[in-house]
């Protein structure tokens, strides 16, 4: 097993990983539609001059004050791909990862403590979210989109991946979502950008670690400090797609 510097790498012991995935989340009463590109399974994305991950974040804290930050991605450099990263009351940050090559990528850009190799899902059906990452198990419910998330959601695709796009966002982004950035730098130095193309609300969430309940959804107060932003500080799912320079060869 690989092991990355500075941190502490382990292997967890999930059942085998089963990513289910559609288009972005929209109202309960519509058909989804499905992303842009190949079917389910997963496409391996890779540009010479950056990397691109689309999917989904969710961000969520609970009133134990741990907070947890979930990324389910339909197309990436690995492929379909779900990782989670938690952050619990003394600050202490912690990734699990589906495998060492995720773990080490992910260990590149932003900053652990700990990073756990374990085989990770996600689920939906409807609004309604599971989520399993070593020893934490998770659900969470959406609500319907508000202003922000129709704004996104109409923002038509090729423009909200967009670097120069995603640039001007990152002011506005900073006065509407107090600690979220859209464009900054990863713990290597690296570029990174986020070009959100939607928005919903987190209604309800449990999550569940080393049998530990972390008790009911809070606001993610203090704010993650995985990498350069946070997630909203209010309960949130967006699609999105981060895109991060490229290592040199």
């Amino acid at each position: 097993m690989e092991h990355l510097p500075g941190v502490e790498l382990r292997r967890g012991g999930l059942p085998a990983c089963d990513l289910q995935f559609a288009g972005r989340i929209q109202e309960l009463d519509e058909p989804v539609r499905p992303p842009d590109g190949p079917a389910p399974g997963g496409v391996v994305v890779t540009r010479e001059d950056r990397d691109q991950f689309t999917g989904w974040i969710a961000g969520f804290g609970t009133d134990s004050g741990y907070r947890v930050v979930i990324g389910h991605w339909h197309t990436s450099p690995y492929g379909a791909v779900t990782d989670v990263m938690v952050e619990d009351p003394s600050g202490h940050r912690t990734l699990y990862a589906p495998t060492p090559q995720v773990g080490a990528f992910l260990a590149a850009v932003y900053s652990f403590h700990d990073v756990q190799v374990a085989r990770c899902s996600a689920r939906r059906s409807g609004r309604c979210w599971t989520v399993q990452a070593g020893p934490l198990q998770a659900s969470f419910t959406t609500g319907r989109r508000n202003l922000l998330g129709w704004l996104l959601w109409a923002m038509p695709d090729p423009l909200a991946r967009t670097v120069w796009w995603v640039d001007l966002l990152d002011f506005p982004a900073r006065r509407l979502l107090p600690g979220v950035r859209t464009r900054g730098r990863t713990r290597d130095g690296r570029r990174q950008w986020y070009g959100a193309q939607d928005l919903h609300p987190i209604i309800a969430a449990d999550a569940v670690l080393d049998g530990l309940d972390l008790g009911a959804l809070r606001a993610v107060q203090p704010p993650v400090g995985f990498g350069f932003g946070s997630v909203p500080d209010r309960p949130s799912l967006v699609h999105l797609t981060t895109m991060i320079e490229a290592v040199p060869p």
